[in-house]
Formats: structure tokens, C-alpha cells, sequence
């Protein structure tokens, strides 16, 4: 438990430092509202339409393949940190996981799930 104790003093500063920003800039912070600044923001442009407006499935099914891919580096992080120790068997064990990303990644293309249109 004593490992820990550094980590969850770190959690409890960090949480304590955005609690403690959000409280001064509430406290101190300007408060006159007007049309203009209550307007939502469209990168330095006036909005058009309606907020509510529905966003295609594809763009959905390319931000989530984007997550898969990006999840799949982050697991090899661990095994190329690790690699020496565990020998071949890591080896075949990360080809395995490259071919059927692969294949993942080939069934999407002939889908035509990345091309926009």
C-alpha cells in the first residue's frame, strides 16, 4: 500500500489544482453576458442551421476504427518493452495479432468504409 500512497497523492494534487482553477476563475472571472459572447462558437464563424443536425454513419465508423487502430499501438508498447524476456513466443504471438488486424484492416478497405464520397 505504501507504493501507492505517491500515486494517490499526485491524483488528490492534480484534482485539487482543477477544482481550486475552476473556483478562482468563477470567483475572479468577468461576469457580463451578452448576445455575442453566448453565441456557440463555429471557429470564428457565424453558425448555420441547427445544432441538432445529424452527422453521417460514417463518420461515426471512421472515428471508431480510428480508436481500434490507435488501441492496437498502444499494446505494443508492453511487448517491446518486454520483448527480450519473453522470447520467440512473443514474437508469434505479435505476428498473429498483426495478420488479423490485417485482415481487419483489408475487410474494411473492400468494404469502402475509408473512402469518402
Amino acid at each position: 500500500m505504501n507504493e501507492f500512497l505517491h500515486v494517490f497523492i499526485m491524483f488528490l494534487v492534480a484534482g485539487g489544482i482543477g477544482v481550486l482553477a475552476l473556483i478562482v476563475g468563477a470567483v475572479l472571472g468577468p461576469k457580463k453576458p451578452s448576445r455575442t459572447k453566448l453565441m456557440a462558437y463555429e471557429s470564428g464563424n457565424d453558425p448555420i442551421g441547427s445544432a441538432r443536425e445529424r452527422f453521417p454513419v460514417h463518420f461515426y465508423l471512421v472515428a471508431m476504427l480510428f480508436i481500434i487502430f490507435d488501441i492496437e499501438t498502444a499494446f505494443f508498447y508492453p511487448l517491446a518493452v518486454s520483448f527480450n524476456k519473453l522470447g520467440t513466443f512473443a514474437f508469434w504471438e505479435a505476428l498473429a495479432f498483426v495478420v488479423l488486424v490485417a485482415v481487419g484492416y483489408f475487410y474494411i478497405l473492400k468494404k469502402g468504409v475509408l473512402e469518402w464520397k
